[in-house]
């Protein structure tokens, strides 16, 4: 197999003082002494000396070098060292930005995340994608992206999706795996184009992500001969089983949508099963509230509490996923060598560190936060507040024909036949119908029905947060539901509750209309309060952001509103079309 091209982290004179440093002929930047530490080669904790130059990890030893003013000695008695946590599954665009959620992720020890690509692909250029996630680089964590082979809905341009682009973001230093492959049923259905990315993926030495719910074992069996080597979607233990018998590396979840790690653990272990060395665990896209109480260290501490050894435990968020993904040679181990990824921890048994080391620099000391430059000029990167110079116009808001679409839940929605009457400019107080429309971010084309489900009592709501980057228009009242437009219109992009003119909750998302530029703790709070608005009004389901993101995405039943118009998946096509402005 030819390996994939691989960033260099350190240049020729950089690893020349590396080796003077274990020679004594420079100082280290750092000295753990009396670190308890996980090793990961022999699967135990070791008291040893663990010596740090700049960024990287030189030595671990019981040797101490001499003592010199520029080195920072650390006494870690009584203290326990691990590999700085590695997200193998995040989608960085939840309402927060890569930056914000790293940020916030490092404080509890995740300083290596494994980021989604969508909102790149299909929002920007590939060359100004890819100088972007370079430029994203720059800072103390370490990211990594997916290369999707897939928009994940029915778009009316692929332009984005061409072979070229799929093979330059594949090749790239910096993209770590193709996937998620949200569009497997094509691939067993004869889609060769995506079975090329996936052996090209494969060519390069880079494992394929699948996403695969509820699939059987031939399924599972079928897709393993077809490439993938890992898979994110077990929902039950059972399934988790099913994935380990036959070899693929098995992701565990817990995330707003899907938490379900605390059950799959717990009936792995009741199963008999005790290797976990084929096992991660990730939080899926969770959005900003469900963040609130951790992030990769609440898998860890659910880990623990089901009776996870710690070595495992620990592992699963570290060396496990640096070992899948090819890079355990800079990752995922306190060994030399390695990036200097370090968290402390007062216990074995409290993953959420007291100080976090990432890339040789402290953000975090003594369970404070050390300042850090995350500043970053998005909009020089192509992720500009929305500026539409067109309005929306009355005669846009008709409904109409014999069908609508319900939901089942926060992200599943069906077909049901229309029970209102829909001429009207502003639907009942009670029921749990609304009008509902999907609008072209250019203003080209809009998509009209009516949702069952949602709440019933919003009259005005209004998003740019899509699958797609469209628009998002639900209501009861056509007139709030146009304020509520007009507004996010104003602040750049956003998310917008509306109720008799006024604006009750907002989100700005000044970042392509998609994303917050706010520190994600504060965004917690504008989300939370969202979120008790429109529950207040009805919203039945917790998770209204997924929602929003999931209204377009056709690898979930049974209904979508998509670019092309109201989709069903299960036949493939298109029932009613777009209809062009």
């Amino acid at each position: 197999m030819v390996l994939a091209k691989r960033k260099n982290l350190w240049t020729k004179q950089q690893l020349r003082q590396h080796v003077q440093v274990v020679s004594g002929e420079l100082p280290p930047s750092i000295v753990f002494y009396n670190a308890t530490y996980l090793n990961n080669g022999l699967k135990k904790w070791v008291t040893s000396n663990i010596w740090v130059y700049e960024d990287r990890i030189v030595y671990v030893g019981d040797d101490l070098p001499e003592k010199h003013p520029s080195t920072e000695w650390i006494d870690c008695y009584g203290k326990y060292l691990v590999p700085g946590y590695i997200e193998p599954h995040a989608h960085p665009f939840q309402l927060y930005n890569p930056l914000t959620l790293a940020r916030y992720a490092s404080q509890r020890g995740t300083t290596t995340m494994m980021n989604d690509n969508l909102l790149f692909l299909l929002g920007l250029t590939k060359e100004k994608a890819l100088t972007l996630i370079e430029n994203l680089d720059q800072y103390p964590v370490s990211m990594y992206w997916w290369a999707r082979y897939d928009s994940q809905t029915q778009l009316l341009d692929e332009e984005a999706i061409t072979n070229k682009n799929m093979k330059e973001w594949l090749a790239h230093p910096l993209v770590i795996q193709g996937g998620e492959l949200t569009a497997w049923p094509d691939v067993l259905g004869g889609d060769d184009e995506i079975l090329e990315w996936m052996q090209e993926t494969r060519r390069l030495g880079k494992p394929v992500e699948g996403h695969l719910p509820g699939a059987s074992l031939a399924t599972l069996t079928k897709m393993g001969l077809l490439g993938v080597s890992c898979d994110h979607e077990a929902m039950t233990g059972e399934e988790a089983l099913r994935r380990l018998e036959m070899g693929m590396m098995t992701s565990l979840r817990y995330s707003s949508i899907r938490p379900d790690l605390p059950v799959i653990l717990e009936s792995l272990l009741k199963k008999g099963v005790t290797s976990f060395d084929r096992v991660m665990m990730n939080t899926d896209g969770s959005t900003p509230s469900f963040l609130e109480n951790g992030t990769t260290d609440k898998l860890i501490a659910i880990a623990l509490e089901k009776g996870v050894p710690s070595e495992d435990a620990y592992s699963m968020v570290s060396y496990n996923v640096a070992n899948h993904y090819g890079i355990s040679d800079t990752h995922g181990m306190i060994a030399p060598g390695r990036v200097a990824h370090i968290n402390i921890l007062a216990s074995k048994e409290d993953p959420l560190p007291v100080s976090v080391l990432a890339r040789g620099k402290w953000l975090k000391r003594d369970r404070d936060e050390v300042e850090q430059d995350w500043s970053f000029d998005w909009e020089d990167h192509g992720l500009s507040p929305l500026d539409n110079s067109w309005e929306i116009q009355s005669n846009d808001l008709t409904f109409s024909g014999p069908a609508g679409i319900e939901m089942v839940n926060a992200v599943i929605t069906k077909p049901y036949n229309l029970s209102v009457e829909t001429s009207v400019e502003e639907l009942p107080s009670g029921s749990d119908e609304s009008f509902m429309m999907l609008l072209s971010r250019e203003g080209k084309w809009r998509v009209n029905t009516i949702i069952k489900g949602f709440a019933n009592q919003v009259k005005g709501f209004a998003s740019s947060f899509s699958n797609t980057g469209d628009f998002i228009l639900i209501g009861k009242n056509k007139a709030d539901m146009m304020t509520a437009f007009n507004r996010i219109n104003e602040i750049g992009g956003g998310i917008s509750l509306v109720e008799d003119g006024e604006v009750i909750s907002e989100i700005k998302l000044p970042l392509m209309g998609k994303m917050s530029d706010l520190p994600l703790e504060e965004l917690i709070k504008v989300e939370k309060r969202m979120i008790q608005e429109l529950e207040d009004r009805g919203y039945l389901y917790k998770d209204p952001v997924y929602s929003l993101l999931f209204f377009s995405s056709t690898h979930l039943p049974f209904i979508r509103l998509t670019q092309q118009g109201i989709y069903d998946v299960k036949r493939k096509m298109v029932l009613f079309p777009s209809i062009m402005r």
